[in-house]
């Protein structure tokens, strides 16, 4: 200490001091590193019982919030070269799943693996709504659409 300068033993110094050099308290967070969605029950066995496009969209009208009626009804219609009709399919299992992530605690970040079987629905909506917004020239969202699921399941296959 150079001359001329005092120390400050006051108590609320030495407190101040000390709490400065305390670590910080463990910040909560609460949105989940990973986050899952159930199917409608029973709509899994029907749709895997389902030998048609007719068939899924008996699922798709029976259970509308069944994320994976959606995307099989938007891959039947690109097998078909029904883009439109694909890109409308692929869409709706994409917001119906958006709405579902979120109301699962998905708050803007963290996985949604593909690991978890139900899913996949929406996984594979948006998978497809990738593909399809591609298909129609839609550049951008096609490349949005792909690296949001490349965050959300990088578990997922090819």
């Amino acid at each position: 200490m150079d001359e001329g300068q005092s120390v400050d033993n006051r108590p609320e110094t030495r407190r101040a001091a000390t709490a400065y050099h305390q670590p910080m308290p463990e910040l909560h967070i609460t949105e989940p590193s990973e986050t899952t969605i159930e199917e409608p029950e029973g709509s899994l066995a029907e749709l895997a019982a389902a030998r048609s496009a007719a068939d899924r969209a008996a699922v798709a009208a029976r259970w509308p919030t069944c994320l994976t009626a959606w995307a099989l009804l938007g891959e039947d219609a690109l097998a078909e070269q029904s883009t439109v009709q694909a890109y409308a399919y692929f869409r709706v299992g994409y917001h119906r799943g958006l709405d579902r992530i979120r109301r699962a605690g998905w708050r803007g970040a963290g996985r949604v693996p593909w690991s978890h079987e139900p899913n996949r629905g929406f996984l594979r909506a948006l998978r497809g709504l990738s593909r399809t917004a591609g298909l129609l020239g839609e550049a951008d969202e096609a490349a949005r659409c792909r690296d949001f699921f490349e965050q959300l399941a990088p578990d997922a296959p090819e």
